[in-house]
């Protein structure tokens, strides 16, 4: 068994599954999710029902196997007083010990714990169809959005998307994450204008004001901005049928972009995702991807 724990928003939690299903898969074991920490996020909330993968959730019984470290205990008492007695085999825990790829992780044996982010396709590439498959949405979209699907696949679509929210108005996130600027789209978007015949902009954002007045083109724009965060995942299928995506620091735009089945997709991503130089992203953004 292998138990992966879920934390953060969806791109973060695909970003988890991904890595827990990739290394289950080659162990030929199950995986199971611990989905705990949401019972305590309230920010947050398990997003991933959403998709057609099969959702094993582990139970209080399979958690209470987990031999966590000691420092663990003493940092979450609470939760380390749920613990169960384990009945069988132990389960070991295993901390992501940095941000790149570790590719250590495939040298583990049955029966582990996961915690981490696990933010590289390297961790999962070797599975990338079932992964594909896996994150299909399970239910079709709603008119408006079936309305718009067809509009992006009729067209030399790009996704655009501008993440503010938390990472303007939270110190803490701005502090950590920082945001893109103005700047990095302008760039951006010259480089598709000047590499794609007639694209059009598909805007994403959770401050469409500020995308309206600070981002602009000379070809079409449309501003998708009716599903809300509520419905996240419907504006993460229509950015998959994009042919060409600009992305924000953001796990959310990256599975956006990655999704996309568009052999020839041009991607551009920000040279820098934390305000932090000592986060090694070099194995984050995928080879053929362009960093500005």
């Amino acid at each position: 068994m292998i138990i992966i724990q879920l934390y953060g928003g969806l791109g973060n939690q695909m970003f988890q599954y991904a890595a827990g299903r990739s290394l289950a898969y080659s162990l030929n074991t199950e995986l199971k999710l611990d989905i705990t920490q949401y019972r305590e996020d309230k920010l947050r909330n398990y997003a991933l029902s959403v998709f057609s993968m099969t959702k094993n959730v582990a139970s209080a019984t399979d958690l209470g196997r987990v031999r966590r470290p000691l420092a663990w205990n003493i940092k979450h008492p609470i939760k380390a007083l749920r613990t169960v007695i384990p009945q069988n085999v132990p389960i070991r825990f295993v901390k992501e010990r940095h941000f790149y790829f570790d590719r250590e992780i495939f040298a583990l044996s049955d029966n582990v714990y996961l915690d981490g982010h696990w933010q590289s396709e390297k961790y999962f590439k070797n599975i990338e169809a079932i992964i594909r498959e896996d994150f299909t949405l399970s239910d079709e979209p709603d008119y408006l959005n079936k309305q718009m699907a067809d509009k992006i696949r009729n067209c030399e679509a790009v996704s655009l998307h501008v993440r503010r929210g938390d990472y303007i108005s939270n110190p803490v996130t701005t502090a950590y994450h920082g945001f893109c600027s103005e700047e990095y789209y302008h760039r951006a978007i010259s480089k598709l204008e000047s590499s794609v015949k007639d694209p059009h902009f598909f805007v994403f954002s959770d401050d469409p004001v500020w995308a309206k007045e600070n981002l602009k083109s000379g070809y079409p724009t449309t501003m998708i901005d009716f599903n809300g965060s509520e419905k996240d995942y419907e504006d993460l299928r229509l950015m998959s049928l994009c042919k060409h995506h600009i992305i924000a620091n953001s796990s959310f735009s990256w599975w956006g972009a990655w999704l996309s089945n568009n052999p020839q997709k041009i991607v551009i991503a920000p040279k820098q995702w934390f305000n932090y130089s000592d986060i090694d992203t070099k194995d984050l953004i995928p080879e053929s991807w362009i960093r500005l």
